[in-house]
């Protein structure tokens, strides 16, 4: 099944970006999706869950949690493993204007070792 694009007006960066990115306006309805996430979504709708709210792609305890990081404009992040895949999870808050706007998820896949860098540490 092919996926549809994301309209010409998203940055080509981002829609080229492996990562998938989702975001959300103050009301939790999705306002964007680069091509990834419209991939990643195809089998919940793809594009056609922009306008949808974010809460109801979400099933319990996970949407109870996410209104909770919303309310609070709280930042989320962890890994998943599904289907054999690894990703890191980022929930923020958004700003326009230093104004809070909404919510955003960035799914980025992340191998399954992954090195970690002190910067910190003199060698």
């Amino acid at each position: 099944m092919s996926v549809p694009s994301v309209p010409n007006d998203v940055h080509s960066w981002v829609n080229e970006f492996p990562a998938a990115i989702s975001v959300a306006g103050l009301d939790g309805r999705i306002l964007e999706m680069n091509q990834a996430a419209a991939e990643t979504f195809q089998s919940s709708g793809g594009l056609a869950l922009i306008g949808q709210n974010l809460l109801d792609c979400h099933p319990e305890p996970s949407r109870t949690k996410l209104r909770q990081l919303m309310e609070n404009r709280q930042t989320h992040v962890y890994t998943i493993e599904k289907q054999g895949a690894r990703k890191l999870i980022y929930h923020a808050p958004w700003y326009r204007d230093g104004q809070y706007a909404g919510f955003l998820e960035i799914a980025l896949p992340i191998p399954a070792s992954l090195p970690h860098f002190n910067r910190d540490e003199k060698t």
